[in-house]
């Protein structure tokens, strides 16, 4: 029984079976003095005080700091009531600091006239049946909306982005500008150190937190795959997710019609673009620029020709 119980069962004994306060404290095995000791109630409020100013102002320390800090204010409460009042007020909980970023200026979501000028790349994550989780690093030419690389692995810190981004520059060449959030892994030093490399100068275009619609070609495909694949079936292991992504991905690139390329798969559109400019290639040598003509939607094609078919 706990001293309150062994209390109102003293009480009782006296009040209902007229026994005297020290027979009914023998019977219950409790010592007189616990069983009229009155508690008293603490009064914490001017320790409360310090503590909040305290950690309001300097957020990073921690209890012997704060302890210290009133001490030498004059402040002589023992160490241990402070810190009782200090996890009281959950104090003791490690507080993650906010990540400073800077700023970001909000970049035009332009449509590329050629390939190679702006790739796009961005990570997602699932996880397999017995719950091991793994990530995607998806990379795209914004140009023809062409899927460059999914790679899949349980981790993939910076070195693993870059060995990716090399190894596609070696088949396709340097893009001019490289898309991407505010994700631990863009925002190291490593990559941007890769990225100003005097042999590649490619920039950098961060969008600002919490915008994903300004990195929307990249968040499309992420859709499709989310969909399309990745909530579509079960895998047991890496290798199946690193297999069905290779398939989805040839798929997406040469046969999947794509409304804003005028229904043509990536590959097809890349194709007509290049001889569209080998077609319009002055016979100075000099080329062209290639301009993305507006896509419109067919149905709404359609619903014009109708229009002023009536008028």
């Amino acid at each position: 029984m706990t001293p309150q119980e062994k209390r109102e069962a003293v009480e009782f004994l006296t009040t209902e079976q007229q026994l005297s306060n020290r027979k009914a404290c023998k019977l219950m095995g409790m010592s007189r003095t616990t069983c009229q000791y009155k508690a008293k109630i603490k009064d914490d409020s001017e320790v409360q005080s310090e503590l909040t100013t305290l950690t309001t102002k300097h957020a990073a320390i921690g209890f012997w700091q704060s302890c210290y800090r009133i001490w030498n204010k004059g402040h002589w409460w023992n160490h241990k009531r402070i810190y009782r009042v200090y996890t009281d007020m959950k104090l003791n909980i490690r507080r993650r600091s906010k990540r400073r970023l800077p700023e970001r200026i909000k970049q035009p979501l332009t449509i590329p006239t050629a390939p190679n000028q702006m790739w796009s790349i961005d990570f997602m994550s699932d996880s397999l049946v017995d719950g091991r989780k793994f990530r995607l690093f998806n990379v795209i030419d914004d140009f023809n909306r062409e899927s460059l690389a999914i790679e899949v692995d349980t981790s993939l810190p910076s070195l693993r982005v870059i060995r990716v981004l090399e190894k596609l520059i070696a088949q396709r060449g340097i893009p001019a500008n490289i898309r991407c959030d505010n994700g631990p892994e863009f925002i190291s030093h490593k990559l941007e150190e890769w990225c100003n490399d005097e042999r590649r100068k490619i920039t950098l275009q961060f969008i600002q937190p919490g915008r994903p619609m300004q990195n929307a070609y990249i968040e499309r495909k992420n859709g499709s795959i989310r969909r399309e694949l990745l909530n579509a079936y079960l895998f047991y292991s890496l290798n199946k997710v690193r297999e069905r992504c290779e398939d989805w991905r040839m798929d997406y690139n040469t046969e999947r019609p794509h409304k804003s390329l005028g229904y043509l798969s990536p590959i097809k559109y890349a194709e007509l673009k290049n001889s569209e400019a080998a077609l319009s290639k002055p016979a100075s040598g000099n080329h062209l620029q290639i301009e993305a003509k507006p896509v419109v939607d067919k149905a709404e094609k359609q619903k014009n020709t109708k229009f002023e078919n009536s008028n």
